[in-house]
């Protein structure tokens, strides 16, 4: 299996920013699917910008007592936006540090925003 496809991290500016921050967003990767380095404190969006809807998946880990919590396959409707977390290290960080996360569509959009 190829490696999955890393998403680029937006800063959040804090409270005391003069100006909001453009998130970036990149096409979900269906075929390698995708991952992004833990911060313990990182949310996801998501944007489905197709006229259907989409299904996407954030992969947890077992916690300290052994629970899993994934997201699987939450259906995500057409034009609609959803965020997630803030996602803490314990129960979602894979053991190559990073957080796994997958659509089933290209046209369902992913960004990343770490909280200061």
């Amino acid at each position: 299996m190829a490696a999955r496809t890393a998403l680029t991290k937006t800063a959040a500016p804090g409270g005391y920013a003069g100006a909001g921050v453009a998130v970036t967003m990149a096409a979900a990767d269906v075929s390698n699917m995708n991952s992004v380095p833990a911060s313990g404190n990182d949310l996801i969006v998501a944007q489905n910008t197709d006229v259907s809807a989409h299904n996407i998946t954030v992969t947890s880990v077992a916690d300290q007592y052994g629970r899993l919590g994934h997201i699987t396959s939450e259906s995500i409707a057409a034009g609609a936006i959803r965020i997630y977390g803030p996602f803490k290290r314990d129960g979602w960080v894979q053991t190559d540090g990073n957080i796994y996360l997958q659509a089933d569509n290209a046209l369902v959009k992913f960004g990343v925003i770490t909280l200061p």
